[in-house]
């Protein structure tokens, strides 16, 4: 059956980078998506020329009922199949100061960054558990270290997930699975299309924002067995920005 990893958030930016990779590392890539079709349909196009045996799956993960009928029927149609890495990615910003965000843009941040991550990992961690093997692999932020100001939601999801990865790498550790995180600093994606890039890579000691690329070149390092000593780290690629 080959070796399968999974992406939630695949069809763009930083999660689409890692699909590509890990596909080109050998993986059949599952990836999921909510709503943008057309970038779905270049991702598996993108995926079949490299090769491989690969799916898109299209659902809201923040929806704990929806997460376990797809992933559950997903997992009845495909029984045969063992994902042994296991990317979190999904994320989304609404940005504003606490003063003014609404309720729901805190409630929907907190829906999607973190608890998907629950939703999603405790289905899968229960099957590398049986097979003593897994890597699981959180994209988190610059900003779940740091705190940034008009950030406060997406902040606190990145910091939820921080803090998840380092309890459940030492939960899973006997059983041969790693679990650590990725926290980008500024990464050209459409997520910060809307970021004054020649104002904040002065902040940066390296002038420049990262690729999504090479974000997915670290995750390909992390999804192999050259990591398999690293285990509940947070792993920063921010050009210097925070270190």
């Amino acid at each position: 059956m080959g070796k399968y990893a999974f992406v939630t958030g695949g069809s763009r930016g930083i999660g689409r980078a890692i699909c590509l990779q890990l596909a080109s590392d050998g993986y059949n890539v599952i990836a999921t998506y909510k709503n943008n079709d057309a970038a779905a349909k270049e991702l598996i196009q993108l995926l079949d020329k490299i090769g491989g045996q690969h799916q898109l799956l299209k659902y809201d993960v923040s929806d704990p009922a929806m997460t376990e009928k797809t992933l559950s029927e997903w997992r009845k149609a495909n029984p045969d199949i063992d994902v042994h890495i296991l990317v979190n990615n999904s994320g989304i910003r609404k940005d504003n100061l606490m003063i003014f965000m609404p309720d729901q843009d805190w409630k929907t941040v907190i829906d999607t960054n973190l608890n998907s991550f629950f939703y999603t990992t405790k289905f899968f961690v229960q099957l590398m558990a049986k097979k003593r093997a897994g890597r699981i692999i959180n994209i988190v932020s610059l900003s779940g270290l740091k705190g940034m100001p008009g950030q406060t939601n997406y902040s606190a999801s990145k910091a939820g997930v921080i803090g998840a990865t380092k309890a459940l790498a030492q939960e899973m550790a006997k059983r041969n699975i790693t679990v650590n995180a990725i926290a980008p600093g500024f990464i050209k994606t459409d997520m910060t299309d809307n970021l004054n890039e020649d104002e904040l890579r002065q902040l940066i000691p390296m002038n420049r924002f990262g690729s999504a690329e090479e974000v997915a070149y670290l995750a390909s390092f992390l999804a192999s067995e050259k990591a398999s000593y690293i285990t509940g780290q947070v792993i920063s690629i921010n050009g210097g920005l925070y270190t």
